[in-house]
């Protein structure tokens, strides 16, 4: 039998701000993330990976807990 997997929290990422004239691994981790332009918005898993990718484009994007 499985285990039941434990419900994990998820956060929605906004793209508030262009990527345009940032650095690279900026406008990467933005595509990594599966935002494309301003206004588009994802829902990802509360998860380390996730968190750091948003620490590095933080100036560009906002963050809010989908409950």
């Amino acid at each position: 039998m499985a285990k039941a997997a434990a419900k994990t929290r998820q956060i929605k990422i906004t793209q508030i701000k262009s990527g345009i004239g940032g650095l690279r691994n900026q406008r990467e981790t933005l595509r990594t993330l599966g935002l494309k332009r301003i206004g588009d918005s994802v829902v990802r898993e509360d998860r380390p990976e996730v968190l750091g990718m948003v620490k590095t484009v933080t100036h560009l994007v906002a963050v809010e807990e989908v409950n």
